[in-house]
């Protein structure tokens, strides 16, 4: 609906002009630089030529430009230095190790317990538009919702309130209900403008008490719609009702775009982050473990099954087919709320970021493409198994990749350029994630 859309709009508006910073008079500023004593002839500056001038600025241009180019080059090359130098220790430390374990003698091995790896991200992020660039937990995200749509009652109650319905009640079936219910309310009084009945809603009706009341949002909505409280007779005593008054019969069409504001109006919800990390080679290596929020099974649930897994795991294997296995390996991967996507690039630095498991795998394209350099040059992303994942409108729990991959970066053969340098891949600000990660 256009009063959701343009209410949606004004805010992610507002939010952006926010970050813009303070402002600036320029009224002001010419003011204050008229104000300003001025130079006598003798104290003024001999002024150059046109020239001179212009000649200047280009050497003042070309100076800048080449200053640039060599911080962007020398911190690009630096990055992708360190980049090859860890690659190939891991690379000699693999062959070493292959060397002593085929020069080891059989039997039982002393093995030294290191300490546990760091966490490969420290936590799970949510962020909303709305709300602007902050990122937190999904439920102080969810509180920060709840406390803006509630500060927007004063601007614009209506649409608030609609939103506040859908988005700070739980029940999904009994949100349905509600609505229904107050769609009716409105129906009726459009329907049959002249029936005073259908005017008044009783506050102790059993459907008002069970439908209405206990849904947030509802009061206000219905005085956005018009309605009023009045205390009237009822039977033998006085009872409460929501009225709409008579002299707000002329104009209707408040109701009905009342009406269908709460039937488009969508729950506004907290938002993955992807919480866009690049790493080293070694800090790859070094933050492996997920944390908990990961997860569907606490740490110790988690723990029991595993043990419990690993001594009935050949069993299973040999009495079970290919289609049950497959199901039982869905039924596994379903554990998890989140996955983790490492992005490996051939100069060594790995692009990582968090996705929700039945999240579509083009979200993890799209967002691969937001940092790369060259974004419109096609790529692909396989497996070290190999074979490269083409299905794009599949879950990633369908595809099997939970609760974290590692994916080898490709760009498409079939597409070159002699003017393009194949071996830039992520984006300055992007590499800027680099100096950030502890």
């Amino acid at each position: 609906m256009d009063a959701l859309k343009k209410f949606f709009e004004k805010k992610k508006a507002d939010t952006k002009f926010k970050l813009a910073g303070k402002g600036h008079s320029l009224t002001k500023e010419e003011s204050e630089r008229a104000k300003q004593p001025r130079q006598s002839h003798s104290q003024q500056r001999h002024v150059p030529t046109q020239d001179a001038q212009r000649a200047g600025a280009a050497a003042l241009a070309r100076m800048e430009t080449q200053s640039k180019r060599v911080d962007v080059n020398w911190s690009l090359q630096a990055i992708k230095a360190q980049a090859r130098r860890e690659l190939e220790a891991e690379q000699k430390a693999l062959e070493q190790l292959n060397l002593e374990s085929q020069a080891a003698p059989p039997g039982p091995k002393e093995v030294s317990l290191e300490a546990a790896p760091m966490l490969a991200v420290q936590g799970v992020f949510f962020h909303c538009p709305l709300l602007g660039p902050e990122v937190a937990t999904y439920e102080e995200i969810k509180r920060q919702i709840r406390e803006f749509l509630f500060s927007q009652i004063e601007e614009d109650k209506g649409i608030a309130a609609c939103l506040i319905i859908q988005t700070c009640n739980k029940n999904k079936e009994k949100i349905n209900v509600c609505n229904e219910t107050l769609c009716k309310y409105i129906e009726n009084i459009v329907s049959n403008p002249t029936e005073e009945k259908y005017r008044k809603i009783r506050m102790s009706n059993k459907a008002f008490q069970e439908r209405i009341l206990p849904i947030e949002g509802t009061k206000e909505f219905l005085e956005a719609a018009g309605f009023v409280v009045q205390e009237l007779p009822f039977n033998e005593g006085t009872d409460k009702f929501w009225v709409f008054p008579e002299d707000k019969l002329a104009d209707l069409s408040t109701l009905e775009q009342l009406r269908d504001a709460l039937v488009s109006a969508e729950p506004v919800r907290p938002q993955l982050d992807r919480s866009a990390r690049v790493l080293l080679p070694t800090e790859a290596a070094s933050h492996t473990d997920l944390p908990a929020e990961f997860f569907n099974l606490t740490a110790e649930e988690l723990k029991k099954e595993m043990q419990q897994r690993a001594t009935a795991v050949e069993r299973s294997m040999i009495l079970q087919t290919k289609a049950m296995r497959d199901r039982q390996e869905l039924r596994e991967m379903r554990k998890y709320r989140f996955s983790l996507m490492r992005v490996r690039f051939p100069d060594g630095l790995i692009l990582q970021g968090t996705f929700g498991t039945y999240e579509k795998f083009g979200e993890v394209m799209s967002f691969v493409r937001e940092h790369l350099q060259n974004d419109w040059r096609p790529f692909f992303l396989s497996l070290s198994s190999g074979g490269k994942i083409t299905e794009e409108d599949q879950s990633l729990v369908e595809l099997r990749l939970v609760p974290a991959v590692v994916f080898n970066f490709t760009w498409d053969s079939s597409v070159t350029d002699p003017n393009l340098d194949d071996s830039l891949y992520l984006k300055q600000d992007t590499l800027m994630l680099l100096q950030n990660m502890s």
